[in-house]
């Protein structure tokens, strides 16, 4: 690994959440991803829809079932571990994908496009994507 940096302790992913933290691109700007299950450890992926920018964990974790992360707003579903979907409105689509690996039980950041800045989302004064769904799981 050419560039790493200490996330988060594999057992701080949920087996049914996710686990959120913020980074910022070579731009300056704060994106947040979250960490979710998948069979072979942990995937980790931008933290928005990428049909309506809706956040899929608002600060207390993304819904999944069945190994597929739910969006709130409209219901469609990504799988965890390719991030791909097949139904619903954003049929079609994709995840963005942040490089994580995994050694001696602890998950670290190696995507070269992204510094890790801290655990959690960004600052509630952001203006980003919120949510107006009354979906809840």
């Amino acid at each position: 690994m050419a560039h790493e940096t200490r996330v988060a302790d594999l057992s701080d992913v949920p087996n049914d959440g996710s686990y959120l933290f913020t980074v910022e691109d070579s731009d300056g700007n704060e994106h947040e991803v979250i960490l979710v299950p998948c069979d072979a450890g942990v995937e980790a992926w931008v933290n928005v829809c990428p049909h309506e920018s809706q956040r899929f964990d608002r600060g207390s974790g993304a819904a999944l079932r069945e190994g597929e992360i739910i969006c709130p707003r409209h219901g469609s579903m990504f799988d965890a571990c390719a991030g791909d979907c097949d139904n619903g409105p954003a049929s079609g689509s994709s995840l963005t994908p942040v490089d994580v690996d995994v050694a001696d039980g602890t998950v670290f950041l190696t995507d070269d496009d992204y510094t890790y800045l801290h655990g959690g989302g960004i600052d509630a004064a952001d203006d980003g994507p919120s949510s107006t769904s009354h979906l809840s799981f």
